[in-house]
């Protein structure tokens, strides 16, 4: 189906250089459809009850007091919810960590939370997707 969209110009050059930075196979239907599944896909994940897919990647010091072991623990807590995570070495002090975690979109959240609580924690961030359905 097609439609048409009215923008103000300055707008339109921004959306092109946009649509130009994503590449030779991508042209201003494709990304406004990108655009438009992203944004359902993140309204769908805020629907409490939601089934969803999270990516939590935090970053910490590994000479923190217990934190490894504070970290493995709320992980073991919820083992059920966590299908993988991936632990790197960035240098002689910071680890990177990256958990994949799957359920309902507030306990996946509250999980995120808690890690991301946990003191000695510098950084992190949680996104989520849906784990399937109809978009």
């Amino acid at each position: 189906m097609r439609f048409s969209v009215a923008m103000p110009e300055d707008l339109l050059i921004r959306f092109d250089s946009l649509v130009a930075r994503r590449g030779l196979a991508k042209n201003r239907s494709e990304v406004v459809r990108d655009l438009v599944r992203d944004a359902l896909v993140e309204e769908d994940c805020a629907i409490p009850g939601t089934e969803v897919l999270g990516t939590l990647t935090i970053t910490f010091n590994h000479h923190s007091s217990d934190l490894q072991e504070k970290l493995h623990a709320i992980q073991h807590d919820y083992f059920e919810y966590i299908i993988s995570s991936m632990h790197v070495h960035l240098d002689a002090h910071n680890c990177l960590e990256v958990i994949v975690l799957r359920g309902e979109t507030g306990l996946v959240q509250d999980i995120a939370n808690l890690i991301l609580g946990t003191k000695g924690v510098k950084n992190g961030k949680l996104v989520v997707t849906t784990t399937g359905g109809h978009i």
